[in-house]
């Protein structure tokens, strides 16, 4: 049985994520289909990286698509949310309620940023079993999914009943102070660009460089790496046995990008799950 190790790349990869705005003709129509299907309100990184590939963007759209609209797809993304989230709450990071109250946050803008947190929070999951799922395949893995596992659509909506604006703060749009907080993610959690999480928590700049600057310490620690290494190990799990398995998926030259975004998500999500519970 294949085992896929979690660790940052030797050598990072080159990626070349194709922006929603400037995807056309086929690659716009999965796009569509994609974020429809999961039910998220933004292309990940991830699939936009893979999307610079063509041929294997389309073969791997066709090959997930009756993956992740699948009920035990669905299932499997709200346990590793609910396992998450139990390994954040053992880091136990300090709140933030006070200090937003005291430099002037309305009960109002607190709720929006909780939403804004939520729509990460649902939308992660997939994603994180995407990348687990395409880098398993590119390894010579295998799914071997159980015989209970429902491969039957999953009807209705689960995403979370909220509005909020999805609006991204740009490395060139923001000021010097949160350009910093940028440098300092990427310095601190390796990585080669600013997740849309980040970019979407930094329209309100104050918040999310206290909220970083609340869960930095933590990244450092044995018990936040052997939390990420949890949930790699459980979206593997899933991944190999616990969802069906209609066609075959491609293989491409993809390897090692693949390896950085299965190697980067888990700690996403973890960090997610804290600034939640930052705000409870």
């Amino acid at each position: 049985m294949i085992t896929l190790e979690r660790g940052l790349p030797t050598l990072i990869p080159a990626i070349h994520p194709l922006p929603e705005y400037l995807a056309a003709g086929e690659r716009k129509a999965f796009y569509t289909a994609m974020k429809t299907a999961l039910q998220v309100p933004w292309m990940g990184v991830v699939t936009m990286a893979y999307a610079h590939y063509p041929h294997f963007f389309r073969h791997l759209w066709r090959g997930l698509e009756p993956i992740v609209t699948s009920t035990a797809f669905v299932g499997e993304c709200r346990d590793l949310r609910a396992l998450a989230e139990r390994e954040a709450a053992r880091l136990a990071p300090a709140g933030l309620r006070g200090t937003l109250d005291k430099v002037g946050y309305a009960p109002a803008e607190i709720a929006s940023i909780r939403d804004m947190i939520e729509i990460f929070s649902h939308g992660n999951y997939p994603y994180l079993l995407i990348a687990t799922l395409v880098r398993l395949l590119l390894e010579g893995g295998a799914l071997a999914p159980d015989v209970a596992v429902d491969a039957a659509p999953f009807t209705g909506r689960h995403a979370p009943d909220v509005a909020c604006p999805f609006v991204l703060m740009e490395a060139h749009h923001a000021d010097p102070a949160t350009r910093a907080v940028y440098e300092d993610v990427k310095a601190t959690l390796g990585l080669p660009f600013v997740n849309t999480d980040y970019r979407a928590l930094a329209r309100w700049p104050s918040y999310f460089a206290a909220a970083w600057g609340g869960i930095r310490t933590l990244v450092a620690t044995p018990g936040y790496d052997a939390a990420c290494r949890n949930v790699h190990d459980a979206a593997l799990a899933q991944i190999r046995h616990r969802v069906p398995n209609p066609g075959d998926a491609p293989i491409d030259e993809v390897l090692a990008m693949a390896r950085l975004f299965q190697f980067l998500l888990p700690g996403l999500v973890l960090n997610i799950a804290l600034f939640d519970l930052q705000l409870r």
